[in-house]
């Protein structure tokens, strides 16, 4: 690419492109019809992704040639960048908006063909069977996407500047890709409370980096958003890369990802792109759009990082797929059990690293049955607690990294805490996390000590004491439900007696004496059953308290809201949310405690009691 001067002083490609891309901004916040960066860079984005596509045609068609292969386009003329855009005093104004936006154009000898958009939604794979075909890509990329610009004038400006950008140089692209996270990054930070939740840099780099990816193992993002982790885990796995058959495992066996949404799945595609990857296989579908009985070793990968959603509801339709005992609406409980089910089993067990909200950690009912297997057939050996403000001002909920693995159950889990730099409360947009403050982190990874910031917990330990304290009170329930299922057999029993005797009374078939007997008898089945009655009922409140004891002392292991045993908490800075459920919290361990206490307390009076019988009957016996 020519490089020119400003006062007398080489611009570098990357003040060149700079440049570009804010010319190209700043002449779309001209147009009445876009509303901000939310606006803007779905609009940059397209241009940018039509202008690459057909750079590649280019190069793909003259090594086609040179090797005397026949050559088919994936986008035919006149829709080829090439044909409507590369011009710069081509099509211009509405005679341009037309041709993009129109269902049907119709040329200059009458013929009729589609629109821009209208032929680039209607593209079919060649091969159906070959999931990667970028015509499929194209087709989904443009499925919801409109030009939104109403000045004709003002778009093809920003085509003739697009239109300067060289996709086939190495170095464009590799600063284009730092240009659009950039733009990314802004998008988000307009979009406020209301956009995606953003994973920042740093925290991305961090989960790539202990989790180390190999060449040849698989990564997935369930998902990807605009494919943050996807893009770190190209990068880690690019270094790797000795020969073509290398390059060729990344390009074709690496790296998937999921993005239900439109506008996240065109930014994706765009950023994997623009950072080397040549046929991102993103898929446009729901991941829990899935059974997750059906999933099997085929379908199973070697790594999953993600920052599933959440706070978010799925219907019912996808919540019907998940076992009946953990169905939730709660997005992100759904997308931890795809996660576990997704990972491989063998040779080599797969690994991940998942970014979740304290509620996950702190939740009960079906969020401790999800940890539950999660403890009992995972490897949970990290939990990285964030501190405030990390996805600041997206949302301030507090986070947490778990990283687990298919090698066994849990035995023991490490937590580290992240502290906040010296005499900060928090993070803000403008004064983020930066990578630098994992330091410490990543020394410690791999020569873990308990230290100011990590301490760990004896899982194995504590599951076998809760089960041991809890089993007597489960086995107790379980006898009495017996019991009370036997007296309720023993209660219809009695009915169908009583009944049976009330038949010949109802008809007076009996004499006065036979009468009698059968009233008296028939009375005496009365009493009993009610006795059969009462007792039935006090079996199952019984049972019910017994079942609830253990429950009390078992599924209270599966609070992993495990605070630093070294630290100081900051009553004074939580939120009026978390200080209520930090409260609550402490309120229910103080319940189950109180709960244990009175019961310790019954039984040493039952064998007080006990103790006191017996000897009033020795006394009794010897006087």
């Amino acid at each position: 690419m020519a490089r020119r001067r400003t006062n007398g002083t080489p611009q570098t490609t990357a003040q060149q492109l700079g440049s570009i891309i804010k010319s190209a901004r700043d002449i779309m916040r001209k147009d009445k019809g876009l509303n901000g960066d939310l606006d803007r860079l779905p609009m940059l984005t397209w241009i940018m992704f039509l202008k690459f596509l057909d750079d590649i045609e280019q190069i793909r068609e003259q090594k086609a040639q040179l090797a005397g292969k026949k050559f088919r386009p994936t986008i035919d003329a006149p829709y080829r960048w090439r044909d409507w855009a590369a011009k710069e005093d081509g099509i211009t104004g509405d005679e341009l908006k037309a041709f993009i936006n129109n269902d049907e154009i119709t040329k200059e000898n009458g013929t009729k063909l589609p629109g821009l958009f209208a032929y680039l939604r209607s593209l079919q794979p060649v091969d159906e069977k070959n999931g990667t075909d970028p015509r499929t890509t194209i087709a989904t990329v443009f499925k919801d996407i409109n030009n939104r610009m109403l000045s004709g004038y003002l778009l093809r400006d920003c085509l003739n500047l697009v239109n300067k950008i060289q996709f086939t140089s190495s170095d464009e692209i590799h600063t284009l890709g730092h240009l659009y996270e950039s733009m990314l990054k802004e998008m988000r930070d307009a979009a406020g409370d209301s956009g995606e939740f953003y994973t920042p840099r740093p925290v991305v780099r961090l989960m790539v980096e202990v989790i180390n990816p190999q060449l040849g193992e698989t990564v997935l993002d369930p998902a990807c958003g605009t494919g943050g982790f996807l893009v770190e885990a190209y990068n880690h796995l690019e270094k790797q890369c000795r020969t073509v058959q290398d390059r060729q495992t990344l390009q074709t066996a690496s790296i998937f990802g999921g993005e239900a949404k439109p506008l996240p799945y065109l930014l994706a595609q765009m950023n994997l792109l623009l950072h080397g990857l040549e046929s991102p296989q993103i898929n446009p579908n729901n991941s829990l759009n899935v059974t997750l009985t059906e999933i099997g070793d085929r379908d199973r990968v070697d790594i999953i990082l993600t920052n599933p959603p959440f706070g978010g509801e799925e219907e019912r339709g996808i919540i019907s797929k998940f076992p009946e005992d953990k169905k939730t609406a709660e997005t992100a409980l759904l997308f931890m059990q795809l996660i576990m089910r997704k990972l491989k089993r063998q040779p080599k067990p797969g690994r991940a690293g998942v970014v979740v909200p304290d509620g996950t950690l702190f939740g009960e009912g079906v969020s401790a049955r999800v940890k539950e297997e999660l403890l009992t057939k995972f490897n949970l050996h990290t939990v990285v607690r964030l501190p405030k403000g990390v996805f600041s001002p997206y949302t301030n909920i507090q986070s947490n990294l778990l990283f687990f693995d298919r090698t066994s159950e849990t035995k023991e889990t490490w937590f580290y805490e992240l502290p906040l730099p010296e005499g900060r409360k928090n993070y803000t947009k403008t004064a983020p996390l930066q990578y630098e403050e994992f330091a410490d982190c990543l020394a410690w990874w791999n020569n873990r000590e308990e230290n100011e910031q990590a301490w760990k917990i004896n899982f194995a330990e504590i599951y076998r004491d809760a089960r041991a304290r809890a089993t007597p009170h489960w086995e107790r329930a379980i006898a009495a439900d017996a019991r009370a299922k036997e007296l309720a057999r023993e209660y219809r029993d009695l009915s169908d007696e009583i009944q049976t005797l009330q038949k010949p009374l109802l008809a007076a078939t009996q004499n006065g004496a036979g009468k009698k007997g059968t009233a008296n008898r028939s009375a005496e089945l009365e009493k009993k059953r009610g006795e059969v009655q009462r007792a039935e009922l006090g079996q199952r409140e019984i049972a019910k308290e017994e079942q609830a004891k253990g429950d009390a002392i078992y599924w209270v292991i599966y609070n992993l809201d495990i605070k630093n045993p070294r630290g100081k908490q900051d009553f004074e800075h939580l939120p009026p949310e978390q200080l209520a459920d930090d409260i609550l919290r402490k309120e229910r361990r103080i319940a189950e405690i109180m709960t244990e206490i009175k019961e310790q307390l019954r039984m040493q009076n039952v064998e007080l009691r006990k103790e006191e019988t017996s000897a009033a009957e020795e006394v009794f016996l010897h006087s």
